[in-house]
């Protein structure tokens, strides 16, 4: 790999003409050159233009659903080939423990992403967001607010610690929302960024346009974006302070930048207790992994002034007993070295500055280490970053403590230790971060997690709360995950990577519509009251093929009786005295007097709407937005007005999801009840028989699912 490493543009592979000036890239535990990097001459531009015109055109052509299963085929081909991405992170200092969470994590964000984006997104082109908003009296205009995806490019510029993970998980929503991507790793890891890269390119799915990368510098980039265009960066707070300034207006710039974690170890959370190991254990995973090298990992352990000798001692022998520092290739090494020497440099500067400030090291040294080298013997190895764990305590009162411990960030393996008096103290030495993506608390007491919860989480993205309870599940302090934000204020960026489908709408644009009932049901695919109905047959007797948004069945009136009532009650166990005492009932602000029970109503409606034949129809899965407008009183009567609302094809399966608008009314056509049923409709009549002869035990596993 010392040949120049290539940038995939415009769908295909590009390398400079020329090596002159080429950066090379070396091992980080030998100094031997892995490869050389060069944009010398790249058309940036034109991979823009490229992006903007067949990338958007392509992802343009598929649904929510068509991309989280591209998503879903990814994970698929990446996973067949990881060994090899960890085979070439351990040149990046990485050991197998790393990949997990660079390799491993970066898979789980493309399978996460596409199994939310099926559960959680339509298959559709459009999102919708919130209820309907009725803006005038009589139906006939609307409002509604809808996301579509944003005409632009997501240029994504990663950190050299996760090649891997830290672009997919920006990848992984623009892909989803429907925005092509390019991807600008750093350059010391660039190398494995372009392998996983590859593996896609090699699957033969990837749209046309929808992934580029960037091997290399990228001068003059950011003049060529504008409106409609996203800057998603990691990496330090004043280079993303000057790219910020580089943007021109209407471009979206998230960044996820420097961050003084805190980990704080609760006043009851004394050595013995399962609470004090796990913070011990958590705080050496921290140092550890990567080297340190992480954006989330802990900075700061705030702990009780009576603690801090317990915590070091604990620390110290956990480390003895776990840690091998040396070379990944080698057997039983736990801790690699920093990426580079340059990196390494960088750490050891940053020691000093909190030594300077009044620190003094009490675990751990700046010298450099013997390390178990590739071929499992122990030596020094001049030209390796490596690094072992070091911990920095600070004397003094917590309100004494100098600013540089709560600044300066020693981006490895290290460590300072505070302690603190009182649990509002430890609030106060958390908030001194100026703004952190996590902060995590080891305590069993709910009252300290309370304060905890109240003084920190406004400085936070993300606050981890560690017991006996879930010590062993929690993914830990430094791990973020997909289905959750990623990102803090202040200092930490104040963006969000991650966070769900939050992170696929920060791709979109959300809009407020306003028309007609029938202007926004053609405009969203969803059905809106007010807007055409069609009643030609039972829209149950209808396949996906056949039924369409707007079908609707109106049923006769069914008279309820206090027998019926009555009768619910006895039968099911519900004698709220709503239902059985007339007094009672009068006497309550809400009922004229003995009322229907509710679920009584809806088990009505639903005979009242149902087609019982064999059909279509596979299965009723759900209700969802269930309200009672107004109480139904023995001797009157109710009928059911269902309408298809929305047609959600399964993009694997041969049936599809059909969601019904519900409303139940009384003879004086007030409304009852509204709601919507959630049934499973096969895509075509031949399915549906098909279906009818299976045994049904196959749905109702599919419908557990």
């Amino acid at each position: 790999m010392t040949d120049i490493l290539p940038s995939y543009l415009r769908d295909a592979w590009w390398t400079p003409a020329s090596a002159t000036g080429a950066t090379d890239v070396r091992d980080a535990s030998t100094g031997e050159v892995v490869t050389r990097v060069s944009t010398d001459g790249i058309d940036l531009a034109g991979a823009i233009v490229h992006a903007r015109t067949i990338g958007q055109a392509s992802l343009g052509a598929l649904t929510f659903h068509q991309r989280a299963l591209l998503l879903k085929e990814f994970g698929i081909a990446l996973t067949a080939r990881k060994e090899e991405l960890y085979e070439l992170s351990k040149r990046a200092g990485a050991t197998t423990r790393d990949s997990l969470s660079d390799v491993d994590g970066g898979i789980g964000v493309l399978f996460t992403y596409s199994s939310k984006g099926r559960r959680e997104l339509p298959n559709a082109q459009v999102y919708l967001d919130g209820p309907v908003e009725s803006l005038s009296k009589d139906g006939s205009f609307l409002g509604r607010h809808v996301y579509t995806r944003l005409p632009g490019v997501a240029v994504q510029i990663n950190a050299f610690n996760f090649p891997m993970w830290g672009a997919l998980e920006k990848f992984a929503p623009a892909f989803l929302a429907g925005v092509p991507t390019i991807v600008k790793p750093a350059t010391p890891t660039a190398y494995v960024a372009e392998a996983w890269l590859r593996i896609l390119v090699e699957t033969g799915k990837l749209p046309a346009g929808s992934l580029q990368l960037v091997s290399g510098a990228v001068p003059g980039l950011f003049d060529h974006l504008g409106l409609g265009d996203l800057v998603g960066f990691t990496g330090s707070a004043s280079t993303a302070s000057r790219l910020r300034e580089q943007a021109a207006p209407g471009v979206r710039f998230t960044s996820e930048t420097d961050s003084i974690n805190a980990s704080v170890l609760g006043p009851d959370a004394v050595p013995g207790t399962p609470e004090f190991d796990a913070y011990v254990k958590q705080l050496m995973v921290e140092l550890t992994t990567k080297a340190g090298q992480k954006c989330t990992a802990i900075r700061r352990a705030i702990v009780p002034t009576d603690a801090v000798e317990p915590l070091v001692g604990a620390l110290r022998d956990k480390i003895a007993e776990r840690v091998v520092v040396g070379d990944p290739h080698a057997e039983g090494v736990t801790m690699g070295p920093l990426v580079s020497l340059a990196q390494r440099d960088e750490v050891l500067r940053a020691v000093g500055e909190l030594e300077a400030a009044g620190g003094r090291i009490l675990l751990g040294t700046t010298d450099a280490p013997d390390v178990t080298l590739a071929d499992g013997s122990t030596g020094p190895a001049p030209d390796g970053a490596f690094l072992t764990p070091i911990v920095i305590g600070f004397d003094g009162a917590a309100d004494a403590l100098p600013d540089a411990v709560h600044d300066v960030e020693a981006f490895g393996p290290v460590a300072s230790v505070l302690a603190y008096r009182t649990v509002d103290e430890a609030a106060d030495l958390v908030g001194r971060g100026g703004g952190s993506l996590v902060t995590s608390v080891a305590t069993a007491d709910p009252a300290v997690a309370a304060t905890l919860l109240a003084r920190t989480a406004a400085y936070n993205g993300r606050l981890l709360f560690l017991d006996r309870d879930d010590a062993r599940t929690s993914t830990g302090h430094g791990a973020p995950v997909p289905h959750l934000v990623h990102g803090g204020p202040g200092r930490a960026g104040g963006g969000e990577e991650l966070g769900g489908i939050r992170a696929v709408l920060h791709h979109m644009q959300r809009t407020a519509l306003q028309g007609s009932p029938a202007m926004l049901t053609a405009l969203t695919g969803v059905w809106h009251q007010g807007a055409a109905s069609r009643s030609d047959r039972h829209p149950f007797r209808k396949s996906l093929a056949e039924l369409a948004v707007g079908d609707q069945i109106a049923s006769p009136l069914r008279a309820v009786t206090l027998d019926d009532i009555e009768t619910f009650a006895n039968f099911t166990g519900d004698l709220f005295y709503a239902h059985m005492d007339e007094e009672a009932a009068a006497a309550n602000p809400f009922f004229p007097g003995r009322v229907a029970h509710g679920y009584l109503l809806v088990s009505w409606a639903a005979g009242l709407f149902v087609d019982p034949e064999p059909g279509p129809v596979l299965a009723n899965y759900g209700l969802e937005n269930l309200r009672f407008m107004t109480p139904v009183s023995p001797g009157d009567e109710i009928r059911v007005v269902l309408t298809a609302k929305q047609i959600t094809p399964r993009e694997t399966d041969e049936y599809g999801e059909v969601r019904w608008d519900a409303v139940i009314l009384n003879q004086r056509d007030e409304i009852v009840a509204t709601y919507d049923v959630l049934t499973l409709v096969a895509k075509t009549a031949a399915e549906s028989d098909a279906a009818a002869e299976a045994s049904v035990a196959p749905v109702s596993a599919e419908v557990t699912a």
